[in-house]
């Protein structure tokens, strides 16, 4: 017998790397074929059916024009109500997405995009031992970067560089049916990263004690979460949050 196992399908002898093939050819028609819903775009304006993203893939994810995903467009969203209290602040971005730039950009005194690879950025920083001073930033922007890193060496720096009274925006995938994050020191190779934590080089999934972790950092918290018709309207995951978090004032 071939080392591929053989099945009956359809009335056909398939392999499995040909039932595979089928599969994946059968996924990508639906993927084309299911964007009959329609969202806005609230950067570019846009309505159309967006782009599937990601892996596995989000249906409605990405729009066709700007490239905008359902976390750009829910922080657009937030700051529609909020962008008053940043016009003229000094802030802080990590692993700049653009279309998160461009909402702080234009209306900070000051702002500096950081990233841990040199040339993705305006300067070189690493989140778990930053260079700045202690209240040197007003704002701080951290969208999809925890749960690459040792979370609670960044919280401790995030903390330490934020002004008393300032603000972090934090953005991390969380599986909200677990009362726990996941995280195993065993588990040290890109394949193995992509087998328990969905990415070669994602370190942890974070479950609802995600809010704990925040709060036991030092930080008061709100929360601003995907809610219909917003998801229907701008294409967002159903139920995502952005973390308003604080640096208290301390008196």
């Amino acid at each position: 017998m071939s080392t591929l196992a053989v099945i009956h399908a359809a009335g056909k002898r398939l392999t499995l790397s040909q039932q595979s093939a089928r599969y994946f050819a059968s996924t990508v028609r639906k993927l084309g074929s299911a964007g009959d819903a329609k969202h806005v775009c609230n950067f570019c304006g846009r309505t159309d059916s967006f782009r599937p993203f990601g892996f596995p893939p989000r249906l409605g994810a990405c729009c066709p024009t700007c490239g905008s995903l359902e976390r750009h467009r829910m922080m657009k969203l937030w700051m529609e109500g909020h962008a008053s209290e940043f016009a003229g602040t000094d802030v802080l971005h990590f692993a700049p997405e653009k279309n998160i730039a461009q909402l702080f950009r234009p209306i900070a005194r000051k702002y500096l995009s950081v990233d841990i690879q040199a040339g993705a950025a305006d300067a070189v920083a690493n989140i778990e031992a930053l260079e700045f001073g202690d209240d040197s930033y007003d704002c701080i922007l951290c969208s999809h970067v925890l749960e690459h890193v040792d979370d609670r060496k960044a919280f401790r720096e995030m903390l330490r560089v934020l002004r008393p009274g300032g603000t972090a925006l934090i953005l991390v995938p969380v599986v909200w049916a677990w009362q726990r994050t996941y995280e195993n020191d065993a588990i040290r190779t890109p394949r193995d990263r992509a087998i328990h934590f969905g990415q070669r080089d994602h370190v942890r999934i974070y479950g609802a004690d995600i809010r704990d972790r925040i709060r036991n950092a030092g930080f008061m918290m709100e929360e601003f979460t995907a809610e219909e018709p917003d998801v229907s309207i701008y294409g967002l995951v159903r139920g995502d949050k952005i973390f308003v978090c604080k640096r208290p004032v301390v008196h």
